[in-house]
């Protein structure tokens, strides 16, 4: 079966926050958005017709979660990421964010030491500092374009106050699909200092044709002891509305911290909807899937050869996974904050400026590519024309 990965849908008058907060979060509602990480495509047919078929039946009162929920993502791990997790690992989050916050809560007390890998998503920075942990900065190196983690860095941060590291797997933004001999090493860090590895693996099915993810869980029984697996179908199959994502902890007694700690809140029952539409996702969406990333990686392409041709003043970091493109401006002689205006007034493109994902990432741009090749062509012509004015 073939999908229309070129079909334009209208976003604006949606609520959509990509297209209808452009004035309030860029001073314009004229710009190109390629923000916030969603996607312009439309949300699978197999998954619609799901959430229809739901909707036949005209009650929406308190709906457990079927069995379906977990088996399907477990069979959709192993099948897709040779990762063999039980279903009773596959605890409930409304987000992978709230997740993140919930581990916090859940296994650290005010006072202890949390590490993170900058520039990294900014969300993991406050799920650290809102909760009174302290943040402690493992930044990543760069090497001829690519991104690394410090081992030694990460080795000399840990202290007796140091609990847990959470990472970003694939990684947002410098788009890293980390090899396991990276993870491995980072592990062994944590297993001889008994730091819970947190990861956020909800990009795990964005790795792009060429690279795998390995899921930090899947190394070893001992690893995964120690381990707490975000996932959600959001990003994948552009499903972030409806707020429901999964966390897989094999380690009953951190399972049974975490539930604890979802009943405590009262938010585990989650979204009707979200339980239809993860579990249509997990069970039918392999050749979607396979198809986005085809389209994906010819938007990548056009970006990256756009660049070499027309603005050899930006590098675009040739992402291993996701559908971001880590932007190296750089040459530009900008600082972040000038960078952020010039795209938005001279361009008119919107994006999310470098400095806000923390230390390293001054002077990058993060550009969404998950939108329709024209809009992505026409992006890059506004961009070609405004660095050609600095001239």
């Amino acid at each position: 079966m073939s999908w229309n990965f070129d079909e334009k849908v209208t976003r604006e008058g949606t609520g959509s926050l990509k297209y209808d907060f452009r004035k309030e979060i860029f001073g314009s509602g004229d710009v190109i958005p390629m923000w916030v990480a969603d996607m312009d495509f439309l949300t699978p047919d197999f998954i619609i017709r799901a959430m229809r078929k739901r909707l036949d039946h005209e009650i929406m009162g308190y709906t457990l979660r079927p069995p379906e929920y977990a088996h399907s993502l477990t069979r959709w791990l192993l099948a897709r990421h040779n990762w063999k997790v039980e279903d009773e690992w596959v605890c409930f989050s409304p987000g992978v964010v709230p997740a993140l916050n919930l581990c916090t809560l859940a296994f650290t007390r005010p006072g202890d030491s949390i590490i993170v890998q900058p520039p990294v998503y900014f969300p993991f920075f406050s799920a650290v500092e809102n909760h009174g942990r302290n943040l402690v900065f493992n930044q990543l190196t760069e090497e001829n374009g690519k991104w690394n983690i410090d081992f030694d860095s990460l080795a000399a941060c840990v202290n007796g106050k140091t609990k847990m590291i959470i990472i970003c797997n694939p990684h947002n933004p410098v788009g890293r699909a980390w090899r396991k001999e990276e993870l491995l090493k980072l592990a062994e860090i944590c297993l001889k200092n008994d730091i819970i590895i947190l990861s956020d693996e909800i990009h795990c099915d964005l790795v792009l044709p060429g690279y795998s993810h390995v899921p930090v869980a899947g190394l070893s029984d001992e690893i995964s002891s120690i381990t707490v697996t975000c996932l959600a179908p959001s990003k994948t199959f552009n499903l972030a509305g409806l707020s429901t994502s999964s966390v897989v902890i094999s380690n009953p007694v951190l399972r049974k911290y975490f539930k604890n700690k979802i009943d405590h809140l009262h938010i585990g029952n989650g979204n009707i909807f979200g339980t239809v539409a993860s579990i249509a996702a997990y069970s039918e969406g392999e050749s979607w899937l396979d198809a986005l990333l085809t389209y994906i990686s010819r938007n990548i392409e056009y970006v990256e050869d756009f660049c070499r041709e027309n603005i050899p003043g930006i590098l675009p970091v040739h992402p291993e996974a996701t559908y971001m493109i880590w932007l190296d401006c750089r040459r530009l002689g900008m600082t972040g904050k000038e960078l952020g205006k010039f795209f938005v007034r001279e361009a008119g493109v919107g994006m999310n400026e470098g400095s806000v994902f923390g230390p390293g990432g001054e002077g990058f741009m993060r550009m969404n590519i998950a939108t329709q090749s024209d809009t992505v062509k026409a992006g890059m012509e506004r961009i070609e024309k405004a660095v050609a004015s600095l001239r």
